[in-house]
């Protein structure tokens, strides 16, 4: 008699952090230089839970992670009586390892990691934005950074950055000023603000993570904010891409995601997901927002007035 066992929820980890792959009868731990390219080729849900052995609790951020602590009215920490190791371990499920050994998973330090440690930590954390002279991608750039830092500091930098040459409103304005066509300067452009920082919250916490050569992108221009995010195109085209419209989503960081979109970390994420980005941009602009899944991304256009 032969059993066949097919296994489920791979990669295999133990408790201590450690990863193993079957090969024939032997099993042999995965190094971590090895994990980023086996991870690439199964279906990255679990990236986020990566440990990375050479964070250390003074690349953290106390003063964000024990004020999302501390914002709980019925489970407040005293954070004298405990340490962050402790914390993101056993009450966040965001570390692995013994007492003695820490490690904290990619996902604790895109959360909570200090800005200038994140970068290092996690280098395709990056998120460019850029502003273009036009309305389509031969347009000529005026302005491009690289944002650098845990996720609540990319979310408000780049939320600064369309505002530098945007105008987000709850409402359309109710009179707008006509230029002529060949004016040397261009309108700014207004755009639903709810809309716009839903779509950046999206961006940043549904990034497919195990593909390292998409980084994610914001582009400005004249009359439309294009959102790039890296997203795995096989299993996700057609039917998962249809049902996101309606808010059946498919979490590749539910453990982000669900820290992320609470008040408490502070990021103060409008709620309605995806559905109310394209139901309200559509309202505010008159014209519908466009959504594409090509070549490992995801680009979300959304429209000005």
């Amino acid at each position: 008699m032969v059993l066949d066992i097919e296994g489920k929820r791979k990669p295999y980890r133990t408790r201590g952090g450690r990863f193993y792959m079957r090969f024939g009868a032997e099993k042999r731990e995965v190094a971590r230089e090895e994990l980023s390219t086996w991870l690439d080729e199964l279906r990255p849900v679990w990236y986020e839970n990566i440990p990375l052995e050479n964070a250390l609790e003074a690349d953290f951020d106390d003063g964000l992670l024990w004020a999302f602590a501390n914002a709980f009215e019925d489970g407040a920490v005293d954070r004298h009586l405990y340490q962050t190791s402790d914390f993101l371990r056993r009450d966040l499920l965001l570390a692995v390892g013994t007492v003695d050994e820490f490690m904290p998973t990619v996902a604790a330090v895109l959360l909570f990691g200090k800005n200038e440690r994140v970068a290092e930590l996690v280098p395709r954390s990056t998120f460019t934005v850029a502003r273009f002279s036009g309305s389509n991608g031969n347009a000529q750039l005026i302005e491009k950074i690289e944002l650098q830092g845990n996720l609540l500091s990319l979310y408000e930098a780049s939320l600064r950055f369309i505002q530098r040459y945007c105008d987000l409103g709850k409402e359309k304005p109710r009179r707008l000023q006509l230029l002529e066509a060949d004016a040397p300067v261009h309108w700014r452009a207004n755009y639903h603000i709810y809309s716009i920082r839903e779509a950046l919250a999206n961006a940043l916490v549904h990034r497919d993570l195990a593909l390292r050569d998409n980084p994610t992108r914001v582009h400005i221009y004249d009359n439309s904010i294009e959102i790039i995010n890296p997203r795995r195109t096989n299993g996700f085209v057609p039917p998962a891409s249809r049902a996101i419209r309606y808010g059946i989503t498919q979490r590749l960081n539910p453990q982000i995601a669900a820290i992320f979109s609470r008040r408490e970390y502070g990021s103060n994420v409008p709620k309605g997901g995806l559905p109310m980005v394209l139901r309200q941009s559509h309202k505010f602009s008159g014209r519908r927002p466009e959504i594409y899944t090509t070549n490992d991304e995801f680009k979300l256009k959304i429209y000005g007035v």
